[in-house]
């Protein structure tokens, strides 16, 4: 296994008196009145993290299928086109 993977081992035994223990602290940290808007926050930037992924996506989609395209024209018909 490699480190990164045996460091977040811990996070498969999480229950649910661990999950409210660490909410507990965020309270304790943030304030009740924070959350709302650290979550907010939070929500927006995956959303927005989504979006750029997807345009990436999109993109390489877009330029396999232009080097798809262009490998289908026949080498006789792309000298024809040139002259």
């Amino acid at each position: 296994m490699t480190p990164a993977i045996t460091s977040l081992a811990f996070l498969t035994t999480l229950g649910w008196p661990e999950i409210m223990l660490i909410f507990g602290v965020f309270i304790l940290l943030f304030g009740a009145k924070k959350l709302p808007e650290l979550a907010r926050s939070m929500g927006k930037s995956i959303k927005e993290f989504k979006k750029a992924t997807s345009s990436i996506e999109d993109d390489i989609r877009s330029a396999m299928d232009e080097d798809v395209s262009e490998k289908k024209i026949d080498p006789k018909e792309k000298e024809a086109s040139n002259k």
